[in-house]
């Protein structure tokens, strides 16, 4: 697993997801900064409720993805990259190349899902 390789991407996909923060209007913690006007394209408050709640909702998954990635950052730094939170076993690199954000084996996330 080529760690170096895994953390430029990793840093490469935090850039896009603040910049679509920036876009909707909101810092890395989730926090609305006003700067993004939704025009006068409401015809109700219903409408404007229902972009505000999907705007919201997208904010708390991006700074979810935020976190994840962070937390693989720290992980890669203080070399407990690839490590289950769980049971304390590698995790398998397939799995690490697929979701590099992984914190549990397949067997411990299975358990989680379960």
């Amino acid at each position: 697993m080529d760690i170096e390789a895994i953390a430029a991407e990793l840093d490469v996909e935090r850039e896009k997801l603040v910049h679509q923060l920036d876009e909707l209007g909101a810092t890395e913690t989730g926090d609305l900064t006003g700067n993004v006007d939704y025009g006068d394209g409401f015809a109700d408050a219903a409408s404007a409720t229902a972009e505000r709640s999907e705007v919201l909702s997208l904010i708390a998954n991006i700074t979810r993805l935020l976190s994840d990635i962070d937390h693989a950052r720290a992980a890669i730094a203080d070399g407990t990259y690839g490590t289950c939170a769980s049971c304390g076993s590698r995790i398998g690199e397939a799995r690490m190349e697929h979701r590099p954000t992984s914190r549990l084996c397949v067997d411990c996330k299975s358990k989680q899902a379960g």
